[in-house]
């Protein structure tokens, strides 16, 4: 495992890894090119512990002097052909254009894509709960709500094509790691694959402001339940909300019409939480 100790990030010889590293504040560019290169980023030494632990690849590693020293255990299991690149967190904070005062940043190699069959095959029958997102664009939320998701037991999640990408760094970051290790697809036919976790057995359950909602505390949640969470702002669209079985609120004083995606996910999932 090579250790390469730099003093600023401007060598030629190491450009194309730390390419991985450059334009962080673009989120247009990154989320561009991320899933182009087959790449995403762990950032902080919790989050790239949690990446190793669940399997994932390195690329490259990006570290200040002390989070390799905190690393080291970790580190000493990767591959001889990774780089590990030790630099003061002042360079690579002009490198990255963020920052970065957890100066642990390491470059994975991303997994290999899953749709809805791929994921329901991977979970197999019997009693599940999964998550199911429409157009939730921004990468906070995406995060949080993976976070909550795992916090109470969830099997996994489905995200539409439009939703942001659970593996851009922030949303990493923001769920803790946990979108490293939880279950997670992208529907290609959407809001088609609503009907093939119907056909799944699921019970597709909208958590929406409708006239005919159901209470979320009058609900007896199905054993194998897909609780469907809509865009921020504007919540589910109506093609979706046509192929739910159920719809379900969340009763709050009559001041306040709704909550925050990932706080309403939370409150939902603990309540339809097995028993």
């Amino acid at each position: 495992m090579p250790r390469i100790e730099l003093e600023d990030l401007a060598d030629e010889r190491f450009a194309d890894v730390l390419r991985d590293y450059t334009s962080l504040k673009d989120v247009q560019l990154r989320a561009r090119r991320e899933p182009a290169e087959g790449l995403f980023l762990a950032e902080g030494v919790e989050v790239v512990r949690r990446a190793l632990a669940a399997g994932h690849r390195p690329r490259s590693f990006l570290l200040s002097p002390a989070r390799a020293g905190e690393l080291a255990g970790e580190l000493a299991g990767v591959p001889d052909d990774v780089p590990v690149l030790v630099a003061p967190v002042e360079a690579f904070e002009r490198l990255t254009g963020v920052d970065l005062h957890r100066g642990a940043l390491a470059s994975m190699h991303r997994p290999a894509p899953r749709d809805v069959a791929g994921l329901l095959a991977a979970l197999g029958p019997g009693p599940r709960r999964l998550v199911v997102l429409e157009d939730v664009v921004d990468h906070t939320n995406v995060g949080a709500l993976f976070r909550s998701a795992a916090a109470f037991g969830v099997d996994g999640v489905v995200v539409s094509p439009r939703c942001a990408d659970p593996l851009y760094r922030r949303s990493v970051r923001v769920s803790m790691g946990t979108v490293l290790h939880l279950p997670w697809a992208r529907a290609t036919d959407w809001p088609g694959d609503l009907d093939l976790l119907r056909g799944s057995g699921f019970t597709v359950a909208a958590l929406a402001l409708a006239q005919d909602a159901v209470p979320l505390g009058a609900f007896a949640p199905p054993q194998r339940l897909a609780l469907l969470l809509g865009t921020e702002g504007d919540g589910l669209s109506r093609r979706a909300l046509a192929r739910a079985d159920v719809a379900v609120r969340i009763p709050m004083d009559e001041r306040v019409d709704s909550l925050n995606v990932a706080a309403a996910s939370a409150v939902a999932l603990w309540e339809t939480r097995p028993r």
